[in-house]
């Protein structure tokens, strides 16, 4: 639950420029934003690269000159900067983000324990930049962000961003009655809080959940996420099947095959489930027959129909928190963001089925919308907005 120092309130300014910088835990991409009359974000000066210090290990500096190099050839055109940092910090009153540690394999160990946006600003005007403004946001905060324009459009009384890919998480609107009591609270009104929902420990585990935890890289922690994100639905349908296996639901051709399969990508089960047409790897194999195949949906179906439930409480329950939502006139506006939500079979029906019984039970209402380019549109938003 860690504020963000970013609101909600106003009218998001048009037709002024902003650059962003969105480093994700693949690519680092930067660009000049505007945002027109309608909200719609016009992008250009674009870039894209693979993340630095992915392959090798880099100074600090070097990871800032990679920066200044991509926002050098349109620096005249911006005063302020929004920067999408996907990686775990502590964001401080001022806007900036101090690095806790990196992940996804990022090696630029001087980081760690710095401020960001600080670091940036001075290697900015060290290269004689103007003096420019940076604020640090986490991409589920920026996926909130994004929704803005849309929520402005339909008088949503509240914001809620979702992210449900990789891995997942939640960003929420504090009411403003608690606001004063967020310590090192700056301002009045709105206040995103990024929950890191992903960490949420306190809900029944079975114990293939508890077996894939111990299994994990790391255990114990990011519990709710290995029920729900992408990288572990597949391996809890692999501890399922190899349990049925031994059970004797399967033919003895594949029970031999699932007993020695070490891995199981959840696109490859999701396709399999889905009939697309595209690659299923090794379930597309001989040894299982069409029985064989149908078990395995069957399985899969049903660690998606508990993702999609657990999803549903997730949203519900920032929406709760909100203290919004009442009025149909006003509701709630979800920005829903992530592959894992879009891309898996029947997971976007199945979500919207639990969340609208459970809606109709608490009396709220919430309208669910989809950004493209969520977190570039949530940094521009968050540099137009702060500054």
């Amino acid at each position: 639950m860690i504020p963000a120092y970013v609101g909600t309130e106003g009218k998001v300014p048009a037709n002024k420029p902003v650059a962003v910088i969105d480093a994700g835990g693949t690519n680092l991409r930067v660009c000049l934003a505007t945002l027109n009359e309608q909200g719609t974000a016009e992008l250009s000066h674009f870039s894209k690269q693979p993340m630095p210090g992915r392959d090798h290990e880099l100074s600090a500096d070097e990871f800032y000159q990679v920066l200044i190099a991509a926002l050098e050839p349109f620096q005249s055109a911006f005063d302020s900067i929004g920067f999408c940092f996907s990686y775990p910090a502590t964001i401080t009153p001022d806007h900036d983000g101090r690095l806790l540690h990196w992940t996804k394999e990022i090696k630029i160990p001087e980081l760690v324990g710095a401020h960001v946006g600080a670091g940036l600003v001075a290697a900015m005007e060290k290269r004689g930049f103007a003096k420019k403004n940076v604020v640090i946001l986490n991409d589920t905060v920026a996926c909130l962000l994004a929704g803005l324009a849309e929520g402005q459009a339909f008088n949503a009384s509240s914001y809620v961003g979702f992210i449900l890919g990789t891995g997942t998480n939640t960003a929420y609107v504090e009411n403003n009655a608690n606001i004063g009591k967020l310590e090192g609270y700056l301002g009045a009104g709105s206040q995103v809080i990024n929950v890191e929902s992903g960490g949420f420990t306190s809900f029944h585990r079975g114990p293939y959940d508890h077996q894939l935890d111990e299994r994990s890289e790391n255990p114990g922690a990011h519990v709710f996420e290995k029920t729900i994100s992408g990288v572990y639905m597949g391996s809890i349908t692999l501890e399922l099947l190899q349990a049925l296996a031994q059970e004797g639901a399967f033919s003895d051709a594949a029970a031999a095959a699932l007993s020695i399969m070490n891995d199981l990508s959840t696109i490859h089960i999701d396709n399999l489930s889905a009939e697309n047409g595209r690659d299923i790897d090794v379930l597309g194999e001989d040894v299982f027959t069409a029985a064989d195949r149908e078990v395995m949906k069957t399985v899969f179906g049903a660690v998606v129909d508990r993702a999609a439930l657990l999803t549903a409480v997730n949203i519900l329950a920032a929406v709760v928190k909100s203290g919004a939502g009442q009025d149909a006139a006003a509701p709630v506006c979800v920005n829903i963001d992530g592959s894992t939500y879009y891309k898996t079979f029947q997971m976007p029906e199945k979500v919207q089925g639990h969340l609208q019984s459970m809606l109709e039970k608490h009396g709220l209402r919430i309208r669910c919308v989809q950004v493209e380019d969520a977190p570039v549109v949530g940094a521009a938003i968050a540099a137009l907005t702060t500054f």
